[in-house]
């Protein structure tokens, strides 16, 4: 009987299934590498919908000058694929 009830509700439940994509950008700030983190993060989400994480992949400077220039940040931005 227990095994009739277990199979009777997992028939029932619904699972939701979702489909990430995850796409590269570069960005870069001359103030820091979180705000070029923010830049990058804003500046996709123009055109990529449903963001869900972003990953400091590697961070990076420019140097003009013997002075830090830019910060650089490669970031791999993770979204939700509506489907």
């Amino acid at each position: 009987m227990l095994l009739f009830w277990l199979i009777f509700f997992l028939t029932k439940i619904k699972v939701k299934m979702a489909i990430l994509k995850v796409i590269e950008i570069l960005s870069d700030s001359d103030k820091s590498w979180e705000d070029a983190t923010r830049e990058g993060v804003s500046k996709a989400s123009e055109t990529v919908k449903n963001i869900r994480s972003a990953f400091v992949q590697t961070q990076s400077t420019t140097v003009k000058g013997g002075e830090v220039d830019k910060f650089r940040v490669n970031l791999k931005i993770t979204f939700e694929v509506d489907g």
